[in-house]
């Protein structure tokens, strides 16, 4: 079967539409906006400060009080494959934002999400949904949707004891289900927090273990609940550079319908302070048929003081 072109009013630029977008394609799009975040992040004037980006497992500790986290990031995402519209493809991710308030010395609020997701289709499968794509579009694109959460740290670490925590989020239905990238549901996250520091507090150890509700996107008024997981460790190197890893995802125990499968992946990276920024680098490997294959991710985090807090 031949390939068409999608109709004008879906056209993407050609960078993000080739079947097969090459790694030179992959990393022009990457510096430009690398360099468009370095521009805009700078006029603000202040330093950048330490987090767990790139990393998807969350530590404990809360953005101090009356601060304000900043991050911007890319995704690059091989052989992706999306269970409800049956797409499998690679994912292209450009604007990846994170904005994080420190709100008291032990409570942090979070807006997170994708501006925009690209996807250039290798190969459709069957869809659970009908979808608004012309039969031999070649690439595919949507809004994402984002997460609201509020993190508490309930204790601090002591010289025995881990650091706690429990986070809270609420995902928006904020995508088009029909473009074929997105769910378009309203879903519930909590989850654990622990974190130790060990060998003299250069080795960062933390992990969440937590549930989801996931809002069926087939069966209205269904759901399933799913159970979410993250183990990371960031190492200090010196004082401008960190080497990390982990392994997150989520498992669903039931039978799950299209587009709530089980998903897990490692990733494993650096990060370096330079510039009065933080600078993050990450590769990505899949673990189950439903995530990823390969990819990369690299952003970059600024912190400063954004408001002083109510008394």
């Amino acid at each position: 079967m031949s390939i068409g072109k999608m109709p004008a009013s879906y056209d993407l630029p050609d960078a993000l539409c080739s079947a097969r977008p090459t790694p030179g394609r992959w990393l022009r799009w990457a510096a430009v906006l690398l360099a468009a975040g370095w521009w805009a992040l700078s006029s603000l004037g202040m330093p950048a400060a330490a987090q767990q980006r790139p990393l998807l497992t969350e530590d404990v500790d809360i953005v101090e009080t009356g601060r304000i986290r900043l991050q911007a990031g890319a995704d690059f995402f091989q052989n992706q494959r999306f269970g409800l519209s049956g797409l499998r493809g690679d994912l292209f991710r450009p604007v990846v934002l994170g904005v994080h308030f420190g709100l008291n010395s032990n409570v942090g609020f979070s807006v997170e999400g994708s501006l925009r997701d690209y996807l250039s289709i290798r190969e459709r499968g069957t869809s659970a949904i009908p979808l608004s794509l012309a039969p031999g579009a070649t690439s595919t694109s949507g809004a994402s949707d984002f997460t609201l959460w509020t993190k508490i740290k309930l204790r601090k670490e002591t010289r025995r004891a881990p650091s706690l925590g429990v986070r809270i989020g609420v995902q928006l239905p904020n995508s088009d289900q029909a473009r074929g990238i997105g769910l378009n549901a309203t879903n519930v996250f909590g989850m654990v927090l622990v974190g130790k520091r060990v060998a003299r507090e250069r080795l960062n150890l933390f992990g969440n273990l937590g549930v989801g509700i996931l809002t069926s996107p087939v069966k209205p008024g269904a759901q399933q609940d799913v159970l979410t997981y993250g183990a990371a460790a960031i190492y200090r190197v010196t004082e401008q550079v960190d080497v990390l890893g982990e392994v997150a995802g989520r498992y669903n125990p039931r039978t799950p319908v299209p587009g709530l499968e089980s998903q897990a992946q490692v990733r494993l990276g650096a990060r370096w302070r330079a510039a009065g920024f933080q600078w993050d680098l990450a590769g990505v490997a899949g673990l189950t048929r439903l995530s990823p294959r390969r990819g990369l991710t690299f952003g970059v985090t600024y912190e400063f003081k954004g408001f002083e807090p109510v008394k």
